[in-house]
């Protein structure tokens, strides 16, 4: 089908309205206002609504946000400060607490805020608009375009109103190309556009694979009196056993409301293990028993995080773009956090870009930014945690958290540790046979703290049109049922906390039936897939789930 694409034209194009391209967009905007220039800046966001497909526990460190946007505190929806945490170690049925003297300086969240990063970006994106950013919702960016001289030009956006068949349907629209001097990749975590630029461009030829987590989360409505405002929680241990690294969160903030969720690391080995009912164990542990009985459960998500650090940092430029935040991967594993990271990210990025634009340069390296960011707090806090993640997939949670420990107490005493340790395998390779693991029954939901996939999908308010092609695509069709279900027993069933993926008889033939309106988008099955059979490209735009206060 030959398509006649529309074409727009900015400066600067941002794709992702998180909190690294809103920071990009506000930066570069806040930088022509004080100059006197007008600059152009375009923001695309895949979802139907900004902050819809945001999702983070989140204690939110607010040191880039100080700089950002200095009057935040006065209108922003963080209002919650932390004034209590905890850190415990859990068993079936006890929880052990760990001084908070014992841990870490880098893992305290002193001078921290808890609240929704979706919400937050909300009100980013209002503070972008009112600088003349143009936001636009609902459009997934597919692919890039290309100048002659092989530097990317921009992007083309998705097609509206196509089939499952691939045929367009009446009210059909063609994506447009939009172009700019400048393209800044901010779509979080194993975004498409990212491997695109990865691959074309060579970016991780000097380092290491991407490591990943999935974290579960959902949000809950709690009794008045067992609401503790600013109170965060910290848990390692039940429900995951040693070898398998994650750990759990609980934050008190707003009105009686909880966050509660679990981290999973994806380089376990258990193709049995299902990350959603670890999770459902977890909140069935006696002590978050107690806090959620009588509360409502008010929504649920999943998304996958960066866990590699800052030895599986890509190149982050490449001619006429930049990887942000998420997108190159640059979460803080002990804090758990990377929202802070990834606005400074974006801060920097959208300096370079302003500051190439203004002198009229376009499509080359933004060589500015990546050495700013070299010089930055984000380069120096990713490279004081290096070794925490290595430690964990090496030695396990118990002894791997020790080591971690003591590396991080020495660097705070002065002593730096002069090795870096490499990742040992990409999380895709980490799965054994299922004939050499064991089984994991898992309890049925309760139906008080426990709950199954789809009752947990309804609070995901999720959005597919199921009459569109299918946006969770196979390079063999085959290779679900003669290799991961031969040899893994299926880990694609149970890995997905969407419940997108089952195998299923037809004609007494099995195959992989693909559930796609399922899919609240965390690209696990992208990650996980033990054959990399399994590739996450946008859906149609708007498509997927709608988080509120995730």
């Amino acid at each position: 089908m030959n398509i006649q694409r529309d074409v727009m034209t900015y400066d600067l194009l941002i794709v992702g309205a998180g909190p690294a391209g809103l920071s990009a967009a506000i930066r570069a905007k806040q930088l022509a206002s004080a100059a006197g220039k007008e600059l152009s800046v375009c923001v695309l966001e895949k979802a139907a609504q900004v902050g819809a497909h945001i999702l983070s526990g989140a204690v939110i460190d607010p040191s880039s946000l100080d700089e950002l946007l200095p009057f935040w505190k006065d209108s922003s929806p963080l209002k919650t400060p932390v004034v209590n945490e905890s850190f415990y170690w859990l068993t079936s049925k006890q929880s052990y607490s760990i001084p908070m003297q014992v841990i870490p300086p880098v893992m305290h969240n002193d001078g921290c805020f808890i609240g929704s990063l979706g919400a937050l970006c909300q009100w980013m994106s209002e503070q972008a608009e009112a600088l003349g950013v143009e936001i636009y919702p609902g459009f997934s960016a597919v692919d890039f375009v290309y100048n002659d001289d092989g530097s990317v030009k921009g992007v083309v956006t998705g097609d509206m109103g196509v089939h499952a068949s691939g045929e367009p349907k009446p009210e059909f629209a063609s994506g447009m190309e939009i172009h700019a001097s400048y393209t800044l990749v901010a779509e979080g975590t194993r975004g498409s556009l990212t491997r695109i630029a990865e691959q074309h461009y060579d970016l991780r030829s000097n380092n290491q694979f991407q490591k990943y987590g999935i974290g579960i989360k959902e949000v809950w409505e709690v009794s008045p009196e067992k609401h503790q405002p600013g109170l965060v929680e910290h848990s390692l241990g039940y429900p995951l056993n040693n070898s398998t690294g994650g750990g759990s969160f609980l934050y008190h903030y707003g009105n009686n409301l909880v966050s509660i969720g679990l981290v999973v690391h994806l380089d376990y080995e258990n193709p049995y293990l299902s990350p959603y009912e670890e999770f459902q164990r977890f909140k069935s542990h006696p002590k978050s028993h107690v806090l959620l009985e009588g509360g409502k459960r008010i929504a649920y998500g999943a998304r996958s995080l960066n866990e590699g650090g800052i030895q599986s940092l890509p190149e982050l430029v490449f001619p006429g773009g930049a990887l942000l935040g998420c997108a190159a991967g640059m979460v803080n594993v002990p804090r758990i956090k990377g929202s802070h990271n990834a606005m400074k990210s974006g801060m920097l990025a959208g300096e370079a870009a302003f500051e190439a634009i203004s002198i009229g340069r376009s499509g080359d390296l933004l060589k500015v930014y990546s050495d700013s960011f070299r010089k930055s707090s984000v380069w120096k806090e990713l490279y004081t945690v290096r070794n925490a993640k290595p430690y964990l997939s090496r030695f396990g949670t118990l002894l791997g958290s020790f080591f971690a420990a003591l590396e991080l107490w020495a660097t705070k005493l002065g002593l730096k540790a002069p090795w870096s340790l490499k990742h040992l395998r990409p999380d895709y390779q980490s799965l054994k046979p299922a004939i050499q693991m064991e089984k994991i029954q898992y309890p049925k939901p309760d139906g008080v703290v426990s709950f199954d996939r789809l009752s947990s999908l309804a609070l995901s308010n999720i959005a597919h049109d199921h009459d569109q092609p299918c946006h969770l695509r196979l390079k063999n069709s085959m290779t679900p049922v003669d290799f991961n279900l031969k040899v893994f027993d299926g880990p694609e069933q149970r890995y997905c906390p969407a419940g997108v993926y089952e195998f299923v008889n037809v004609d007494q033939t099995t195959r992989l039936q693909i559930n796609a309106q399922n899919c609240i988008h965390c690209k696990t099955c992208d990650i996980k897939d033990p054959s990399q059979n399994i590739v996450w490209i946008p859906p149609e735009g708007g498509s997927g789930p709608i988080y509120i206060q995730m």
